[in-house]
């Protein structure tokens, strides 16, 4: 019997691929490599880099030795064949969007987004002749209904941001296979240690690499994993030519130290948050909960089915509307009054004033949640720390 190598486990995998110490003097880490501009060893070595034609790095804005090794690893936890890493969640985004679309063309997207999503496809694309769609993707007859022979992409994310909705990817991806139609999956919130879009049957999995990956609150960054063909499109349409939003070297290095700790992270993250979810949801001025991982969840038999865990994000209402909320967002002592996700601290924010202030008040109410929610990142402090703030704070607003 042939002996076949074992794969390699995730955390293994985040910590090992893409790098060889061996290259690089026995350096346990990827150096980060400080450098705008690569040189060559003759003119016709320039030449057929600029054509494609010869392997190797021109300038930094297209590749960069650190930020290679990160898009191997990425590519490899995604289990995508190439990955792009890129200034921002948004460049991301806009790189893939600029690359694919033009000037009459569709894009179909999911009623419940991050608000500069939301901003950029409802308020922004609309200037340069793009339309967008929203339906509700939970619901497929509504995806279907909401297809053109114009629609050259459907986005979403899920669990959706901030209220917390699963989309099934699978039956998504089925419908835009059939129709021709590529399908962007925001797997942000759940990382690829938690959900994996592209097995799936998604084409394009994106992140906000400032949240979970890099995990810690002190870069900014973004990621496109997809096929080669299309990554090598991004890169060299989307960030090259278009948006120019290329990753530094050193937010490269930073996010591979993340990945490092992912597995463990995201598991403490998963853990806290369904303890502190099903606190929160009995406590007595608590209106409702939104998390994946409830009884009370619409779709957990779904999340369960595609995400190894629920993730670390909660979304909830007090009985008193906006008025409790803000009551209870400024008496939490632990916890962090600030937006974004991800990080090692608990933040807690109003998404209608802060994220997700880019909607009108009748858009929040089309679209799927209220002036009232407050939106939970669980962090890695303690569960009996952030359960006694919480409960405190619930106390002061019910008091």
């Amino acid at each position: 019997m042939q002996n076949q190598k074992r794969p390699r486990g995730f955390s293994t995998r985040a910590i090992h691929e893409g790098y060889d110490p061996q290259d690089y003097h026995g350096a346990l880490n990827p150096p980060v490599f400080l450098t705008s501009t690569f040189a060559f060893d003759s003119v016709e070595t320039g030449a057929a880099r600029f054509a494609g034609t010869e392997p190797g790095y021109i300038y930094s804005r297209v590749g960069n030795p650190t930020a290679t090794v990160l898009e191997s690893r990425l590519a490899a936890l995604e289990e995508g064949e190439a990955a792009l890493a890129s200034s921002s969640g948004m460049g991301a985004i806009t790189a893939v969007i600029w690359t694919l679309l033009k000037a009459g063309d569709a894009i179909v997207a999911d009623k419940t987004l991050y608000g500069c999503t939301f901003a950029l496809l409802q308020h922004q694309l609309e200037r340069f002749g793009i339309v967008t769609r929203f339906a509700d993707l939970t619901r497929p007859e509504e995806l279907r209904a909401a297809l053109c022979p114009q629609t050259r992409l459907v986005f979403t994310e899920t669990p959706s941001n901030p209220n917390m909705r699963v989309i099934d990817i699978e039956a998504t991806a089925d419908i835009c296979r059939k129709a021709g139609v590529l399908l962007a999956v925001d797997n942000t919130y759940c990382t690829p240690y938690l959900q994996r879009p592209i097995a799936l049957g998604a084409d394009i999995v994106l992140h906000s690499a400032t949240k979970y990956l890099g995990g810690h609150g002190d870069l900014l960054a973004g990621a496109i994993v997809a096929r080669k063909e299309l990554i090598d499109q991004f890169r060299f349409t989307g960030i090259k030519e278009l948006n120019g939003a290329c990753i530094s070297a050193m937010d490269a290095f930073l996010i591979l130290r993340g990945l490092k700790t992912l597995s463990l992270r995201m598991d403490r993250h998963c853990e806290t948050a369904l303890k502190l979810a099903r606190d929160l949801e009995a406590h007595p001025a608590v209106e409702s909960v939104f998390y994946p991982g409830l009884d009370s969840h619409p779709q957990k038999e779904l999340a369960a089915r595609q995400m190894r865990g629920f993730g670390g994000m909660i979304g909830m209402e007090l009985k008193g509307g906006l008025p409790a909320g803000r009551a209870f967002m400024n008496a939490v002592e632990l916890a962090t009054l600030a937006v974004s996700l991800g990080d090692a601290e608990t933040l807690v924010q109003h998404p209608a004033s802060m994220t997700h202030a880019t909607y009108t008040p009748e858009e929040r109410a089309q679209h799927g949640f209220t002036d009232g929610l407050v939106r939970l990142s669980v962090g890695l402090e303690d569960y009996e720390d952030i359960h006694a703030d919480l409960i405190q704070a619930l106390g002061r607003v019910s008091g």
